[in-house]
């Protein structure tokens, strides 16, 4: 089938761009001799993880329990990017332990004990790293706090401290590639004092991890860090493409629509609103993101309004589309995309060639 015969609107990922972004990043890696341990959240796909452990992925970084449980059998570390506290979700941490090569990450005493008296009662070790706050203040410890943090931990014999990990999130405040550096100095200079001063307390760190997509290309040059975890760079969007991470050709998801009306004369409606490219206008802070995707070959364009099912695209000068037309939307964030679709419609030279489930979209095991 030809791409202009689908029903609209529909989540394209072209298979070209898709295949060239993973060889890229971890050709990164490899050069590098660093691991690749992708979050995948980003894609939320099995057949996508699939890809990325066939180009050499080691590991993944995981953003639900779900995603975890989903990797379990794929014979890579799986590393779980937050802390637990629910009754429900350690229990699921020691059945991933138990499963396979598991790796949580904590950055609170509480939580640790909780899961450590779990692991006691169910003789297992629960591996886990020290997340370092490297700018993002979301989780994390400061790094004059780490060893403090792990000698409190040192008596539960039911964690095993393997390293510390960090994610340099804040780095989509960003508003051009020149100020990409300084949150590298952010994200690394963290990581190699944590390490500094975990070593000169006696302690071995086996992982070193931290990852974004736009860091990660001068990041991976650190000596120190071992493990990286971009995740958004299988697909990029219109915030890489607004800090040049990435060009139009690059972006391998995009939202298919059809215009459905013309209402006055610099105003049209397609058939995608906010139930396919999400409200988002950039994380952490980005102000460089205008309005709510970037439609392909059409500079023209800015889609400023979204309803559930429809966006309201505004002309700034002159424009060829009309009613009928089908355009390709390149949404601001495609991991938000990815989470509002059940598949991806795979396509290359114009042409649907196949279909990949989003496996766990919204936490979508069925649980009772």
């Amino acid at each position: 089938m030809k791409i202009e015969n689908l029903k609209t609107p529909t989540i394209l990922l072209n298979i070209e761009a898709l295949e060239n972004n993973i060889k890229k990043y971890q050709k990164m890696c490899d050069d590098n001799k660093k691991e690749l341990w992708p979050m995948i959240k980003t894609h939320k796909s099995k057949k996508l993880m699939e890809m990325q452990i066939k180009a050499g992925a080691t590991g993944a970084l995981c953003g639900t329990l779900d995603e975890a449980e989903m990797c379990c059998d794929l014979g890579i570390k799986i590393m779980y990017a937050y802390p637990v506290a629910s009754k429900e979700n350690i229990e699921r941490v020691i059945e991933l332990t138990k499963k396979c090569d598991f790796i949580i990450r904590l950055d609170n005493y509480d939580a640790a004990k909780l899961i450590n008296d779990v692991a006691l009662r169910e003789n297992v070790t629960v591996n886990y790293t020290i997340i370092v706050d490297s700018g993002l203040h979301r989780f994390g410890l400061p790094v004059e706090k780490v060893v403090e943090f792990a000698d409190r931990l040192k008596g539960f014999k039911g964690l095993k401290f393997v390293g510390i990990s960090s994610h340099p999130g804040h780095v989509y405040g960003a508003t051009n590639s020149n100020e990409i550096h300084k949150y590298v100095l952010d994200e690394c200079g963290t990581l190699d004092k944590a390490k500094e001063l975990l070593e000169k307390a006696g302690y071995k760190l086996e992982y070193i991890t931290t990852g974004s997509t736009p860091t990660v290309e001068e990041s991976v040059k650190n000596k120190n860090i071992n493990v990286f975890h971009p995740g958004n760079y299988v697909f990029l969007d219109s915030i890489q493409l607004s800090i040049k991470k990435a060009e139009i050709k690059d972006c391998a998801l995009t939202v298919y629509a059809t215009v459905i009306s013309h209402p006055s004369e610099d105003l049209y409606i397609c058939d995608a609103g906010a139930k396919c490219l999400g409200l988002d206008q950039g994380a952490h802070g980005n102000s460089s993101i205008v309005g709510y995707g970037t439609v392909k070959g059409h500079p023209e364009l800015t889609i400023d309004s979204l309803s559930e099912e429809v966006g309201k695209i505004h002309v700034h000068g002159k424009t060829d589309i009309k009613v009928g037309d089908k355009i390709e939307i390149i949404p601001n964030h495609s991991c938000s995309t990815a989470n509002l679709c059940s598949y991806y419609t795979v396509v290359k030279d114009n042409e649907v060639i196949d279909s990949i489930p989003v496996d766990v979209r919204g936490n979508s095991f069925k649980r009772i």
